[in-house]
């Protein structure tokens, strides 16, 4: 790890106006990133495919290496997709038969062949890495149990399950549920990443830290709800492995507890860090940058080096200037940003020194 080449970046949505766009992405070359990680939308396909072109072109003239997320393209996260007005057929639907009003399945034919297309949209654009962004299924407890709702129970998945199991999908989730939940999501990222590969793009994906660890305090019913995250990061096709701990909203003891947000970093960062050697792939860490309380911007230059002290040498913001743009921006965006700066510009220089302390070892004896 140490021989890798450290890279920093940042998510970029919230705004299609070319000119701004060209001087946010000379903002993030000033300051010596790396990547950018741009949105590439529904409503983009539908409206902006031209702007995003130049947005793609005006990004790479600034030395930034382009990934492209599929932001809610089916659902969360990200924005809301119009996918679904034109095949409600598509929704996911739990086992009391209520529909889940945004989210597509990933077995239904109709979103299998958008995808396809989408990907095809990114090569057209130029963009060659697409950015897989917290793979899921959805899920909801039946009130008063420890239950869960069996999903997806659309038509499609119910037949699929029927003629894997000899029965029926039952309505409360059981273990043949929770490993069929675990085969689609496993079958779709395989069937996604071939059909990208064979463009020529680079699959990158991100999963929550949650997923990544595997939560050994779960209880049975719980762990119904794992996903078999090695069948993907052993996909010839997916090419590099990442999380995001992201720690801002999520403090402990009825908000009385604030998490470590080094401790946090460093011990997540560690978990993907041991899995993407394991497979042989590149990494991702993602440090928070929006939602960030007004006074706790600090804790971003914290996050950062519990990732960078980890290993982690590929480090990006989620997201650009405190996601100011967004409902869930930061108290302070500029403060936010500022100190993704710094943080950023503080293991830039790490990386130096230690690369410049390494060749006095070797140079001046």
């Amino acid at each position: 790890m140490q021989n890798k080449k450290l890279k920093t970046g940042a998510a970029y949505y919230g705004n299609r106006m070319l000119s701004h766009a060209i001087a946010d992405m000379q903002d993030m070359a000033k300051a010596d990133m790396d990547i950018v990680v741009h949105m590439l939308t529904h409503n983009d396909i539908e409206r902006s495919l031209p702007v995003m072109k130049d947005i793609f072109k005006a990004s790479e003239a600034e030395g930034l290496e382009v990934w492209v997320d599929n932001w809610g393209i089916g659902g969360a996260p990200g924005d809301k997709c119009h996918f679904l007005a034109y095949h409600p057929e598509a929704h996911t639907y739990y086992g009391d038969g209520n529909m889940h009003p945004y989210q597509i399945c990933l077995n239904a034919p109709s979103y299998r062949q958008f995808v396809k297309d989408w990907v095809d949209k990114v090569a057209e654009l130029g963009g060659k890495t697409v950015f897989w962004d917290e793979p899921n299924i959805p899920h909801i407890k039946i009130p008063g149990t420890d239950d869960y709702y069996s999903a997806c129970t659309c038509p499609t998945c119910q037949k699929l399950f029927e003629s894997r199991f000899g029965k029926k999908m039952p309505i409360v989730m059981d273990k043949d549920v929770s490993k069929f939940r675990n085969d689609v999501i496993v079958e779709f990222h395989e069937f996604i990443s071939k059909y990208s590969a064979s463009l020529g793009i680079t699959n990158v994906i991100c999963f929550m830290p949650y997923q990544l660890a595997g939560m050994t305090d779960q209880t049975e019913k719980e762990k119904l709800l794992n996903f078999d995250l090695d069948s993907i990061c052993a996909m010839p096709n997916i090419d590099n492995i990442g999380t995001d701990p992201y720690w801002y909203g999520h403090d402990t003891n009825g908000g009385k507890d604030i998490i470590n947000p080094y401790e946090y970093n460093y011990n997540t960062t560690k978990l993907c860090l041991e899995r993407a050697e394991k497979y042989g792939k590149d990494h991702n860490i993602w440090i928070q940058g929006y939602n960030a309380p007004r006074g706790r911007e600090e804790e971003i230059i914290e996050a950062t080096e519990g990732a960078y002290d980890a290993g982690a040498r590929t480090i990006l913001s989620w997201s650009y200037n405190g996601a100011e743009s967004h409902s869930y921006r930061s108290a302070n965006p500029i403060r936010s940003w500022n100190a993704t700066l710094e943080a950023f510009r503080r293991i830039k220089s790490m990386e130096r020194d230690r690369i410049l302390a390494e060749n006095r070892k070797k140079y001046m004896k």
